[in-house]
């Protein structure tokens, strides 16, 4: 039952939800940040193409074709798996003490047992935004009047640098409302890290229910903790609409 809520039992572990409330929050803005710069490169090169010669056939199965994949797989299979497959599969791999193909030795073990579980959520949850993010700048280029790119063309400008200075600035104002979406999923999706072991909220709210034998207290407290910095976020997106889509008003 809900009632006789045992608020002593939150202030007892309240140094392990301030742990936690961090470690999701270090954990969302690497994420975000990883995320939006891959989702960046994903996105340009699906849209990367060229008319004549060996590029064009580079373009095509050198790169659109693996970012399709990439994109596909990351996005059609669950996160929770994702995260499963890199740290007991792939981590091992590339991290071991005996026969790691990045980093072996002393300096593995160390990095397995105290980072281990962070390092395996962070790339997993960085891989699957880069995904979504993606799909989100594909289509926020390509929402841009190609006009622009073709008159930036006609000037002189590189592709590289007519992305930057003209299309990417247009059409940053109206990716930021799925890309704040994005970030506040991957706040929520980081509960998902507590299965391989990473001290996160939801972390601690297992670990007071299995002392206590209680949910509604843990579970609620993280309920609420989540809520708030999801409520803080969205604010934030929403002061950042505000401020640049000033410029994006349509006749």
């Amino acid at each position: 039952m809900m009632f006789g809520f045992q608020w002593g039992m939150i202030d007892e572990y309240l140094p392990l939800f301030v742990e936690g409330t961090l470690m999701t929050l270090k954990c969302t803005v690497i994420c975000v940040i990883a995320g939006t710069f891959l989702g960046l490169l994903l996105g340009v090169g699906r849209l990367a193409e060229a008319r004549h010669g060996f590029w064009k056939y580079f373009l095509r199965f050198g790169v659109r074709l693996p970012v399709r994949f990439y994109v596909s797989f990351f996005r059609g299979t669950p996160l929770f798996v994702q995260i499963l497959l890199i740290h007991f599969a792939l981590m091992p791999t590339l991290i071991n003490p005996s026969d790691g193909l990045i980093i072996s030795g002393e300096l593995a073990r160390e990095i397995r047992s105290n980072y281990g579980a962070f390092v395996s959520a962070v790339l997993a949850i960085s891989l699957n935004a880069g995904a979504y993010v993606s799909e989100i700048f594909r289509a926020g280029i390509q929402s841009v009047d190609q006009g622009q790119g073709e008159a930036a063309r006609s000037l002189g400008m590189s592709y590289f640098k007519t992305l930057r200075k003209v299309v990417l600035p247009q059409a940053f104002r109206r990716m930021l409302p799925p890309l704040g979406n994005n970030a506040i999923a991957i706040v929520k999706d980081s509960s998902l890290a507590s299965a391989i072991g990473l001290a996160e909220l939801a972390y601690a709210a297992r670990t007071v229910s299995g002392a206590y034998a209680r949910y509604w207290e843990p579970y609620l407290t993280i309920s609420a903790i989540y809520w708030v910095i999801t409520l803080l976020m969205s604010a934030f997106v929403q002061h950042l609409e505000t401020r640049y889509g000033k410029g994006d008003t349509r006749q």
